[in-house]
């Protein structure tokens, strides 16, 4: 089965394909109003102190699993060492559930660039915005649109679908991205907005900025879904990991900071909130475009520039449950497009369905469908598959086999292989153990004892270890 599977066309293909699937709504909807809304440069500082300390590392981890098991991420993880396939579920699951509600705001981008194509938006932005999103079929038509759009490019392939079509969109994604940030930077008093965004205030770094740093991270470098075994396992055994796992963050963040070079400077010109939350993009910049000149220009550029985004995005979360159903099922790579996506269409009614007809049912924890899926993905699947991620990595699977995967069975110099298999066995499942237990409500006194005796047991494997004969770090 190994030898049918796609490839890469070529190292700059997958990591521009990596990046795409990094560089998505995480950065473009979700980084800007995050740091908007947890002290602006103090949440960039944290970010980028966690992008070098766990987004390479597990990055890292993910794609030499995948190129490894050369599988899909429940195979992969399973032909490295039987039963822990699961830890793919995790993430194939999680894939599935965070494309249902993506798709949803993706139509709901595709609207907008329509909207300024047409002329621009009239009216008041917040009351267009709710009647758009609770209109029932409108946004639902917006979503299968793009359902089918995605499913296209991943019916031709590997490198004929996912790695063309990324070496077209990332590069125009660049272009458009610099062109409204030179907009929004010259734009009157954007230096406040640029100080804000770029000068950390030290004191309003806190345990929750912490915790939304760490998932944002997960988030934006589609990081415990899979995604990066399923990408690494299209990999020849020649590629250089240690620099794919390097450029991708790298790319992710340059955007994710451009993203905030491109938002906040305007929103603080006009004199509007930037902790406006998830409707900073679809309320607070028509406002901005609006009211600059020359807005609806700027307005169609950028939507075309999140709507590219959010596609390079959709595709990779596709193809992790596509590449599941056709190595796992022996399904044909035309059929399990085309089942994957009508299930996913037929859970993206509801989600979508959750802002209009099914505003007022309340799935758990008096959530919403979509609120409950978004809660559940990141707060639990996605910390839970890094976590996993990490202690295979660290106690399961063979040192000296890891070392061999991602230094080419030694061609590659890695001196800091122990320090980077300590954070990962050590540091990574301390912090993504906080994710998780703040997530099923642990807090204060409890979460210091909980996470002190996961140290204490991550002490007594990595001892139980070396007595068998296993090299530790």
């Amino acid at each position: 089965m190994s030898n049918e599977r796609g490839k890469w066309g070529s190292s700059i293909g997958f990591v521009l394909a990596a990046a795409g699937s990094a560089i998505g709504l995480g950065n473009l909807w979700k980084f800007p109003y995050l740091a908007g809304k947890n002290g602006g440069g103090a949440f960039v500082l944290v970010y980028l102190s966690l992008i070098v300390i766990l987004g390479f590392s597990l990055m890292l981890g993910e794609m030499a699993i995948g190129r490894r098991g050369k599988s899909d991420a429940y195979g992969s993880y399973n032909n490295i060492k039987k039963g822990w396939g699961v830890i793919g579920v995790l993430g194939i699951l999680a894939c599935f559930l965070i494309y249902s509600y993506y798709v949803v705001i993706a139509g709901w981008i595709l609207k907008y660039i329509g909207i300024f194509v047409t002329g621009g938006l009239s009216g008041d932005p917040v009351n267009y915005f709710s009647d758009f999103i609770a209109s029932g079929t409108s946004p639902i038509i917006y979503s299968f649109v793009v359902l089918v759009v995605t499913a296209a490019i991943v019916l031709k392939g590997v490198a004929g679908g996912i790695e063309k079509a990324s070496k077209i969109m990332m590069p125009i994604l660049f272009v458009f991205m610099l062109v409204i940030v030179v907009r929004s930077v010259t734009l009157p008093n954007a230096s406040v907005g640029i100080k804000y965004f770029l000068k950390p205030d030290f004191s309003l770094i806190t345990p929750q900025v912490v915790i939304a740093a760490l998932g944002q991270v997960f988030f934006s470098l589609s990081l415990g879904m899979g995604v990066m075994v399923t990408y690494g396992s299209y990999l020849p055994s020649d590629t250089k990991l240690i620099k794919s796992a390097f450029y991708i963050p790298v790319l992710d963040t340059a955007i994710a900071l451009l993203a905030g070079l491109a938002i906040l400077p305007a929103v603080f010109s006009f004199g509007l909130e930037p902790t406006a939350g998830p409707g900073l993009i679809f309320i607070t910049l028509p406002k901005v475009f609006s009211a600059m000149p020359f807005g609806n220009i700027f307005g169609i550029i950028f939507f075309l520039l999140v709507l590219f985004a959010a596609l390079t995005s959709t595709i990779s979360l596709l193809e992790v449950v596509v590449s599941f159903v056709v190595d796992q099922f022996k399904m044909d790579r035309k059929k399990a497009t085309l089942l994957v996506s009508v299930l996913i269409g037929i859970l993206a009614i509801p989600n979508s369905n959750s802002f209009g007809s099914m505003a007022d049912v309340k799935v758990f924890f008096g959530m919403n469908f979509f609120d409950f899926l978004g809660y559940v993905t990141d707060n639990l699947l996605l910390p839970a598959g890094g976590l996993f991620l990490c202690i295979f990595i660290g106690f399961v699977w063979n040192r000296d086999e890891v070392k061999k995967e991602i230094t080419n069975d030694g061609e590659i110099e890695f001196p800091m292989f122990s320090v980077w298999m300590i954070g990962v066995k050590y540091l990574g499942i301390q912090l993504l153990s906080l994710i998780l237990l703040q997530a099923v409500g642990v807090q204060n006194t409890a979460l210091v004892y909980a996470l002190l005796t996961i140290f204490v047991v991550q002490i007594l494997c990595g001892r139980l270890e070396g007595k068998r004969g296993v090299k530790t770090v």
